[in-house]
């Protein structure tokens, strides 16, 4: 213990707290020795027995089928700000964030067929070695003006889809219900959207999601209905996806296919005949998934145009549509806004967009206005059909794209029928083209491990050229993975006394710290000396805020020792400790949504983790103390035991509000915690350096450790 406090381990610096003279310290050490958490008792309380904080984040937890409504900011200024963390968010929960090495595409382009006024032809490439992608191209016989518009197609969650048909019965309803008008050219909508765009001069790539048509290095069973954690799979080395391993590293299902995304785009763009200035992409449930993420995030798209998918109610249900961190604090509609003011078009079906009109769209109308672009945005009505991308559907997006890309077709732009490509034709794999093993565990591994590798690779690389272009990196993705929020508003923070004693020297006080603007309480105790110096020191403990007090109900020692030399002590109850927990006991198990399959991304994509909530119970703690009318000269933390990550996390985003910072991390790192619903389970917090990144991060630029020894920097204390 005595090295916990001073820091003085085997390649710790030695950390003074600076409340007190070093005799008064070296006393506090050795008092500190006989300190341990069995001794806590209940300690002074904030409420009645039974009674637990008015605080939102014990209710139970957002999932996909929630309410994801859309604010417009009030002015560009602001929305450049949020357009910029959003981005970030989608990049970092993507895991990509540095954006991974792009390596050679090594595109095989092949299987040529001439339908007179356009061509298919089969491609593969590897969006990372070894790692295929595939699909078709189409291009136009006849390219007008010396390059061609191009257009990326993502197809969704219709099985097979590239590669797939309709039966008989469903073509024959589709064309009675208005949907599809060609018997022959109805067989696929996938091939129709392609040879129509082709047809109007476009060239047109078409790949296929994982799990499906020719992608098969990674099962459908696994890309989309992955339903039980793998134990198999949840190792500390050569672990699979969905394990808490993948999730700590930020290596998913969705961004994989974002990455595939990514690449396809580059793909299209070596093509010397695409006009990189008229570069579009669309795609419907799923696809339309993807087409949102890209446009977002890929400034080198020009039109956007997400099907049935842009909503302010369900998300996206499948496992390749959610990543952990994705959607915490924001939804689909902000998604289709960071594509403001390029053009963009939308649809509606008898789904979960079916309220589009009056909730999203509108809010989608008033930010594009904002921003100059009011007539560079719109809707396509079709709550009268199921879920689809149908000719109606299709037809609105050639019209978008004939007029924003200048195409020069007649409006509106109607299809005309073709002749359907067998699944022969346009699969990839042949005889000349042998397909990869197929859903094997080991390729699953060692893509995770290829990835892992490039990306410490691209960091330690960062680190030793350009530093501070490392610590903006840690910063941006350590600010996504702790859900960094602005500082409450002063009034927002309010204190509830409870309880108050005179215990002779000292006076001790409990009470809620209550942060009204997000609903948030937390139960403290504060210890504040009659004679106070001015400083304060946060305690954090296991135990909550009964971990500053033996079983007997006095302080333990070493907080003694600190309110007899003047300083005050808070000990707070973070988030499910002590009085903020449901059923009293410590929390082993964090709440999941009701969402029965077992991917951390239905409740991490759309709630912070136990952890980063505690993390904001510190921040929260520690503004409330330098806003408080009698101001401290220093505040400091202290965290020895199972809290001490919490407290690493705190330093890093707290800036200059915390002066002196002890703890003791010992082994702990966020890459091996192996179970999903532990409470020290943070997704992302093994991808930016574990817990050396924090503190990293954390280092005072006055008072910072040159050094490149990880145990060095990972105990360094900070000003």
């Amino acid at each position: 213990m005595a090295a916990m406090i001073l820091g003085v381990v085997s390649g710790w610096r030695p950390v003074s707290l600076g409340l007190m003279s070093p005799l008064r310290v070296l006393t506090l050490v050795a008092i500190a020795l006989s300190w341990s958490s069995n001794m806590a008792a209940d300690g002074p309380r904030a409420l009645a027995v039974g009674q637990h904080p008015e605080d939102q984040r014990l209710q139970p937890p957002k999932d996909l089928d929630g309410y994801f409504p859309f604010q417009p900011p009030a002015t560009p200024e602001i929305w450049e700000r949020r357009a910029t963390q959003v981005r970030q968010r989608i990049l970092v929960s993507q895991g990509l964030w540095p954006m991974p090495t792009k390596s050679d595409l090594k595109a095989q382009i092949y299987g040529r067929i001439d339908r007179g006024d356009y061509t298919v032809e089969k491609v593969q490439f590897e969006s990372a070695p070894g790692f295929f992608v595939t699909g078709n191209l189409y291009r136009p016989k006849k390219i007008q003006g010396g390059k061609a518009p191009a257009v990326l197609f993502a197809h969704g969650h219709w099985a097979d889809a590239r590669l797939s048909q309709a039966t008989d019965a469903e073509l024959r309803n589709e064309i009675a219900t208005g949907q599809e008008r060609f018997l022959e050219g109805g067989k696929s909508r996938f091939q129709s959207m392609c040879v129509q765009l082709a047809r109007m001069g476009c060239v047109v790539w078409q790949w296929d999601m994982l799990g499906d048509s020719d992608s098969q290095q990674l099962s459908r069973q696994l890309v989309h209905s992955f339903a039980k954690q793998r134990p198999e799979m949840n190792t500390t080395e050569n672990w699979g996806l969905y394990s808490p391993q993948a999730e700590a590293h930020l290596q998913s299902i969705m961004g994989l296919q974002t990455w595939n995304a990514v690449r396809s785009l580059d793909f299209l763009l070596e093509l010397p005949e695409v006009d990189p200035q008229r570069v579009a992409i669309t795609g419907a449930s799923g696809g339309g998934t993807q087409t949102m993420l890209l446009a977002g995030i890929d400034p080198r798209i020009a039109l956007s145009f997400p099907a049935v998918m842009v909503s302010t109610a369900m998300q996206g249900g499948c496992t390749c549509e959610n990543a952990s961190l994705l959607r915490v604090g924001t939804g689909n509609v902000e998604f289709a806004g960071l594509f403001a003011p390029k053009p963009q078009g939308m649809t509606t079906a008898d789904d979960w967009t079916k309220e589009m009109s009056t909730k999203g769209f509108p809010e989608l109308k008033r930010l594009y206005g904002l921003l100059g672009g009011a007539d560079r945005v719109m809707l396509q009505r079709g709550e009268h059909f199921p879920h689809n991308y149908n000719a109606v559907s299709r037809t609105a997006f050639y019209n978008w794209l004939n007029k924003h890309f200048h195409l020069g077709q007649a409006e509106p732009v109607l299809e005309r029928d073709y002749t359907v490509s067998s699944r022969s034709e346009l699969s990839v794999w042949d005889d000349g083209h042998p397909a990869p093993m197929a859903a094997d565990p080991q390729f699953e591994r060692g893509l995770l491990k290829l990835w892992t590798a490039d990306s410490n690779r691209q960091l330690e690389s960062m680190a030793s050229a350009s530093p501070e272009q490392y610590r903006q990196v840690l910063k941006v993705g350590w600010d996504v993975v702790l859900d960094a929020r602005d500082p409450a508003p002063a009034s927002s923070l309010t204190w509830v006394l409870k309880d108050k004693q005179d215990r002779g020297a000292w006076i001790q006080m409990a009470g809620l710290i209550r942060n009204t603007s997000r609903r948030e309480e937390i139960p403290v105790v504060f210890c504040h000396p009659k004679q106070w110096n001015g400083k304060t020191v946060v305690w954090l403990t296991a135990d909550g805020k009964s971990g500053l007090y033996t079983t007997a109900g006095s302080l333990v020692p070493a907080v003694q020792q600190l309110v007899d030399g003047g300083a005050t002590v808070l000990g707070l109850d973070l988030l499910h400790q002590g009085e903020s927990s449901l059923d009293g006991r410590p929390l082993t198990r964090t709440p999941r949504v009701k969402n029965p399959r077992e991917a951390a991304a239905y409740t991490f994509g759309y709630n912070p983790a136990v952890f980063t909530h505690r993390v904001h119970d510190v921040l929260t703690a520690v503004q409330y103390i330098r806003g408080h009318e009698k101001p401290s000269s220093q505040v400091s933390l202290i965290a020895l035991d199972a809290t001490a990550p919490i407290a690493a996390a705190a330093r890093a985003q707290s800036g200059p509000a915390l002066n002196r910072v002890a703890l003791h991390l010992g082994e702990f790192r966020f890459g091996r915690v192996l179970d999903i619903h532990s409470p020290d389970f943070l997704p992302g917090g093994a991808k930016y350096g574990d817990v050396d990144g924090l503190i990293t991060l954390g280092q005072s630029e006055l008072n910072s450790m040159n050094t490149s020894d990880p145990i060095a920097a990972a105990t360094w204390v900070m000003r």
